[in-house]
């Protein structure tokens, strides 16, 4: 039988779409996942999205919809960015999902019956973004330690969890697991700054605002975001709260307890903390591991839209290609510190490792194997001694790859891939195959040379399997039958497994070389672009300057009335004005407007629009215009249209 192996990520917050950063964590867990298949485990990866909250109500309210509908057009985009990233997720779980919601409801009903869930009230700082609670002494600033925001004060009648109840028990727990939270560093941060420090009861509910799961015994509140969202883990497998560990499904027991929770340095405290003393509750093991994985910034700074620097996977890709981005970000974040991307960075991975060590390795020697060989694998002789220094370099490959990965150190086992695939070329400079062809007499010598760079190519495309696997795949398919069903990281420890006389296919380019400064400018004008769509967005978010207050009898000594456009001009020798005819149904009109950069008079004849009638008349450009049409706008003016059955010369109030 297959040993299990249940890996997830944190789900994502369905608040924005998640950038380049965010979207790492899935691909990180994606490798790791596909590694432990490679190894033979029964492997269960989830991962999904966490719906409720505060800051998605408001998001929602302020684009106008349901928080149901918000969340909705949230987690498709972020299904969509993860099955483009290719993961292999087993599940995708959504917090809003109905047996979720049920369970939760029930968990936190069992909490409150057991005693561990208490009523009182809270006042302290609340980080909405976060939405996370923190005493004075954890914000003395005013600003959240997760996030750098500011924090606002609270109130409110609450429930609150008993974690005090629970800290010895999981101070043991952390003190006799030294595995359970990694890095190393990540754990001395939550037991000196939390758990020694004085962990407080925490508050598990909310009454300021109505989108999360109802307490079902008291339905002002809901279940505050973090013990919902903790909670996905187990109800992904189809957790029943009314029932003991021993009375779960199979498929629950099977998988559960987690081996590895894949998440954010910023949500370990959660994770270490809150959720091992809610399975403690619950009757549950805890989790084997939880590794809290670094950041990417964008150079030294976090991605910022006010800076240009947001960096979004999908988009990425429409650049390097799926693989070329999953190979830049497990190969460029470290194992302990923040990892750092910059378009300089991205071109410079791509054109190095992948086009040159990787996809040139494999095009040449294919295609000398095609220029000598007709296609077909020769048969290799005695080796000499750059054979065995090469067949070394793929042994230490592999021993690397399988000691890196089970620690979940990524980069260092694509370094030593890489580190092989360098060594192939080397050895290519070596041999001079090309040399080597131009005499008959060294025939079998040029065969074993191209046996053996074949012979790594195939240790390659099998290590690279979990990295990134539409490569791995295309390269073992322009190897033909000769592969055999040698062909996953469990192959990739003997040497010489490619058979001889079987055939090849013709090569492809794999990577395509990136122009520098021809795509660099590319960047820039989607940096820039992006730069004017954030000042465009926060200046439409800012409260304008409001005009002074008129009574009703001034609003009313305006007469507008709807007008239909029955003929409009331009007006010569005026680049913005507008001479548009105007139907009121009792008498016509000619009104000269300033919108001719933002509208063609094809546009507007036919239309209804406003008028603002008891206007005295003006002369424009000698031009004489008697009334004016509403329009909103400055930079961009949107003239106000009427509906079709709006009546000629109506007055409007």
């Amino acid at each position: 039988m297959k040993e299990k192996f249940y890996i997830t990520t944190a789900i994502a917050y369905a608040s924005r779409k998640p950038h380049f950063g965010n979207t790492y964590e899935v691909i990180m867990t994606d490798a790791i996942a596909r590694y432990k298949r490679e190894r033979g485990f029964d492997v269960f990866f989830c991962t999904g999205t966490d719906e409720h909250g505060q800051k998605i109500e408001n998001l929602a309210n302020e684009a106008g919809i349901t928080p149901q509908k918000y969340v909705d057009g949230v987690a498709g985009e972020i299904k969509g960015i993860w099955d483009k990233m290719n993961s292999s997720y087993d599940y995708f779980i959504r917090t809003t999902d109905d047996y979720h919601e049920k369970a939760v409801a029930k968990i936190f009903k069992r909490f409150y019956e057991s005693g561990d869930i208490y009523k009182g009230h809270y006042e302290g700082w609340y980080c909405t973004p976060c939405e996370s609670f923190f005493t004075q002494t954890q914000v003395p600033d005013g600003k959240c330690p997760d996030c750098g925001r500011e924090v606002q004060q609270a109130k409110e009648e609450a429930y609150f969890f008993k974690m005090t109840k629970y800290v010895d028990r999981l101070m043991k727990h952390i003190d006799e697991n030294p595995e359970f939270i990694q890095p190393e560093s990540r754990k001395k941060e939550m037991v000196n700054n939390f758990l020694k420090a004085g962990l407080q009861d925490l508050c598990v509910s909310r009454t300021s605002f109505k989108w999360g799961i109802p307490v079902d015994f008291d339905d002002k509140h809901v279940v505050y975001v973090w013990l919902d969202a903790l909670t996905n883990y187990i109800t992904a497998l189809g957790y029943d709260p009314d029932k003991s560990y021993e009375e779960q499904s199979e498929h629950f027991k099977k998988y559960w307890p987690c081996d590895v929770h894949i998440i954010g340095k910023d949500i370990l405290r959660f994770h270490t903390i809150y959720w091992p003393i809610f399975l403690m509750a619950l009757g549950l093991p805890l989790p084997k591991r939880v590794f809290g994985h670094p950041w990417f910034n964008f150079g030294m700074d976090k991605m910022s839209k006010s800076k240009g620097n947001v960096i979004y996977a999908d988009g990425l890709a429409e650049h390097f290609g799926v693989d070329g981005v999953r190979y830049y970000a497990l190969a460029e974040m470290p194992y302990n510190s923040d990892g750092s991307i910059t378009y300089e960075s991205v071109i410079n991975r791509y054109n190095t490792d992948l086009v040159n060590n990787l996809g040139n390795l494999v095009k040449r020697t294919l295609d000398m194997d095609k220029k000598y060989f007709d296609k077909v694998i020769p048969a290799p002789t005695a080796p000499e001694a750059l054979d065995d220094e090469l067949k070394a370099a793929c042994v230490e490959a592999y021993n690397s790859v399988i000691a890196n990965m089970d620690e979940f150190r990524i980069a260092d086992a694509l370094e030593a891939i890489f580190t092989m695939l360098r060594r192939a070329n080397k050895y290519i400079d070596e041999t001079t195959p090309w040399s080597l062809a131009k005499d008959e007499s060294c025939k079998e010598r040029l065969g074993t040379v191209l046996y053996n760079l074949m012979e790594t190519i195939r240790w390659g495309a099998a290590l690279l399997a979990p990295f990134i696997p539409e490569t791995s795949a295309e390269i073992l398919d322009e190897l033909g039958g000769a592969v055999g069903g040698y062909d996953s990281i469990g192959s990739a420890d003997k040497f010489g497994m490619m058979k001889a006389g079987e055939s090849v296919k013709d090569s492809k380019v794999l990577f395509a070389r990136i122009d520098e400064a021809k795509k660099l400018a590319e960047f820039e004008e989607l940096r820039k672009a992006q730069i004017a769509a954030a000042q465009a967005a926060e200046k439409a978010q800012e409260k304008p300057e409001p005009c002074d207050p008129v009574g009703i009898e001034h609003f009313m000594a305006l007469e507008l009335r709807s007008a239909k456009v029955i003929s409009c001009e331009k007006v010569p020798k005026a680049k913005k004005l507008l001479c548009l005819q105007l139907d009121l149904g009792y008498e016509k009109r000619q009104v000269v407007s300033g919108i001719a950069q933002f509208y063609s008079p094809e546009e507007l004849i036919g239309k209804k629009v406003v008028v603002v009638a008891n206007l005295k008349p003006a002369k424009l450009c000698g031009i004489e215009s008697q009334g004016m049409i509403l329009a909103s706008g400055e930079e961009k003016v949107r003239v106000v249209f009427l509906s079709e059955d709006t009546p000629l010369g109506e007055r409007i109030r």
